[in-house]
């Protein structure tokens, strides 16, 4: 089998987990400063910016995500039919730059920022051994 035709198959018959795993965008270049990451699965409510397409250069927020497709639609960002009803455009991930996060998701930053937030309550200390000497003996105190 072809390798276009192998790899077509596994991102269109890919399970839900896995599609949304693809879901994800480039970082800005301050952002990615910032967290050391190049890209970030997207999610409702950050700001992007469209680098390709019919809509180069707009800006705006994450309205809806669609996992189907692999792409989401900006607010603002609609078209109209002929009979004048509008309805959203979804542009795809590849083509968009996140240029601010949506910080509601406090796992989420801790995740970028490169700390586990199961660790982060536990405090670990240092167990002391009362009453044992180097040997392993008790001591007697008198």
């Amino acid at each position: 089998m072809k390798p276009t035709k192998m790899r077509n198959k596994q991102i269109f018959q890919a399970t839900y987990q896995t599609r949304s795993k693809q879901l994800g965008s480039a970082l800005s270049k301050d952002l990615h400063k910032k967290y050391g990451k190049r890209s970030v699965r997207v999610v409702e409510g950050d700001s992007i910016t469209i680098l390709r397409g019919e809509f180069k250069g707009v800006e705006g927020k994450i309205a809806k995500i669609s996992t189907e497709k692999s792409s989401v639609a900006v607010e603002g960002i609609k078209k109209e039919k002929t009979k004048g009803d509008k309805f959203d455009v979804y542009i795809h991930t590849s083509n968009l730059v996140v240029t601010s996060l949506n910080t509601s998701d406090k796992w989420r930053i801790s995740k970028l920022e490169g700390k586990n937030p199961s660790k982060q309550s536990k405090k670990e200390t240092p167990k002391e051994t009362k009453g044992v000497d180097k040997d392993g003996k008790k001591e007697v105190n008198d």
